[in-house]
């Protein structure tokens, strides 16, 4: 029996996905389990460790169900940076996991923020990373930490369920704000400033090692062979850019998402306010990342709060996106004079204000729905030129292409704005799901002792591209460096005003 497919295995924010995969890159199963995200305070994002288990174990019996699981030879894994749970001796959680998302941590990112520790993690002081949540605990709930024996990120947790071995990649783990960027190992002056040891963490391997064997419970409940190997990866931020072949300098991946997240290739370790530095999925080597929170979010609200479109009532077998796309199509460059600052879920890089908000400048009586969409598009495309731009500065060299992933990436009027907007051509990754994709890749890499990159090039593929036109950049050039480079700049100093007003009036 031919032993030729691997599983690529992606725990999200909201759901595990687990697609089986071919020598070829072609997804052949699939399986999915979603789970719930609890907010029980204002700004929180809390889950279920259990939940992470629970799905993933579901979505890899989907999968292995609809193939002969003879034929898979390895199991990779990839997850949502950041959210950890801090966990007793045999792994059982303390409390409930604290995700990426939350934004507990704005005080502790004023009082223990540094430029040392942005050098050391590569992660500026922020909310997102683990870091600051820690904090927050040792000040909140010390007792918690106290009682913790492993603190764990999603890798690590599900690593240990599926093997019964508690180790992480270093690539996994160093979103969470505690890894030694230089080295590759856990900064033992972080851990002394929020007060964790050695032995609070998983072991940490290079991405692409086998962390070890399917247990045979497990493979009794999954229908997987038992003693299969699972192999470890690396957050789902990079492990997207592995599944679009972003492995050498001139690229950058761009996850047109719920949260805009856009990456390249470095082979040396930069550190800077325009992006965040993580380990790349090729051992060694780094990631230079932007992020912008408010991606796709900020179409969906937008759609969702003032769109008013049902296109069921007008007979078409089309989504509300799809026809507010057509009409923003009629709406010229520029949307007559309407742009967007997309700060609607704050601001990270290159800015980090986690007081910002969105603006909505220039507003006319003549603007109507379609402007304001296509202003939403285009907001978030000057704000991924300004990231781009940012990456290309930390890396002393350019980049030359962008290659789009994610639900944005299947929009011809984005990719287009992005293409005319950053001035790079914007090339459509094949698949969608890029980021179980590169989880595949590690796996298959490591099944047959194969290079990561060899892996890559074979499992990846090209879509669509999107050339810059050139009067559209022309123009679109003089209203970025004009007006919307200045607008932040301009209003950053009200938003601290804005805040505590409205905090006083309750």
């Amino acid at each position: 029996m031919a032993t030729d497919y691997v599983i690529g295995v992606d725990s999200s924010t909201t759901a595990t996905k687990a697609v089986v995969w071919d020598r070829e890159g072609n997804a052949v199963a699939e399986g999915r389990a979603t789970f719930p995200l609890s907010q029980p305070h204002p700004g929180w994002g809390e889950q279920n460790a259990e939940d992470w288990w629970r799905s993933t174990k579901t979505a890899l019996k989907e999968a292995a169900a609809q193939v002969d699981p003879r034929r898979i030879r390895a199991v990779g894994l990839t997850h949502q940076r950041e959210s950890f749970v801090c966990a007793n001796e045999d792994g059982t959680p303390l409390r409930a996991a604290i995700l990426w998302l939350d934004a507990r941590s704005y005080d502790e990112v004023d009082r223990y923020g540094s430029e040392k520790l942005h050098e050391i993690t590569g992660k500026p002081p922020d909310v997102t990373p683990a870091l600051y949540k820690l904090f927050w605990l040792r000040d909140h709930e010390p007792d918690i930490l106290d009682r913790t024996s492993r603190v764990l990120d999603v890798h690590g947790f599900l690593v240990g369920r599926l093997t019964g071995n508690w180790r992480t990649t270093w690539a996994c783990a160093d979103p969470l704000g505690l890894v030694d960027m230089r080295g590759f190992d856990w900064s033992d002056e972080t851990l002394a400033e929020v007060g964790l040891s050695r032995e609070q963490l998983p072991e940490l391997t290079p991405p692409g090692e086998i962390m070890g064997e399917l247990r045979d419970d497990v493979a009794r409940e999954t229908g997987l062979p038992a003693g299969l190997p699972v192999v470890g990866g690396a957050g789902d931020g990079q492990t997207a850019g592995l599944g679009a072949n972003i492995t050498e300098p001139g690229k950058a991946y761009l996850n047109l998402g719920t949260a805009v997240v856009s990456g390249t290739y470095s082979d040396d370790y930069a550190w800077s306010r325009d992006f965040r530095t993580l380990s790349g999925p090729i051992p060694g080597t780094y990631t230079l990342e932007t992020l912008l929170r408010g991606g796709t979010y900020t179409i969906s609200w937008f759609v969702d709060n003032f769109g008013g479109i049902r296109a069921e009532d007008l007979g078409l077998d089309l989504s509300a996106e799809q026809v507010m796309e057509t009409a923003a199509q009629w709406v010229p460059p520029g949307s007559e004079g309407l742009m967007l600052l997309p700060y609607l879920n704050t601001a990270s890089t290159p800015h980090w204000d986690s007081q910002a908000s969105g603006v909505l400048f220039g507003l006319r009586g003549r603007h109507k729905k379609a402007h304001v969409y296509r202003a939403v598009l285009e907001g978030i495309a000057f704000e991924q030129r300004l990231g781009t731009d940012g990456m290309e500065k930390g890396l002393g060299g350019s980049i030359k292409r962008l290659f789009a992933m994610g639900g944005g990436s299947r929009s011809p009027l984005f990719c287009q704005i992005v293409a005319d907007i950053t001035g790079r051509p914007v090339t459509a990754c094949k698949e969608v799901e890029t980021t179980c994709l590169g989880a595949a890749m590690f796996a298959s890499a490591a099944a047959d002792g194969d290079d990561i990159r060899a892996a890559a090039a074979a499992m990846s593929g090209e879509g669509a591209t999107y050339e810059p036109d050139g009067e559209r950049s022309k123009f679109y050039d003089r209203l970025y460096n004009d007006v919307y480079k200045e607008i932040y700049h301009c209003v950053a100093p009200l938003y601290p005003a804005l805040v505590n007003a409205v905090s006083e009036n309750g």
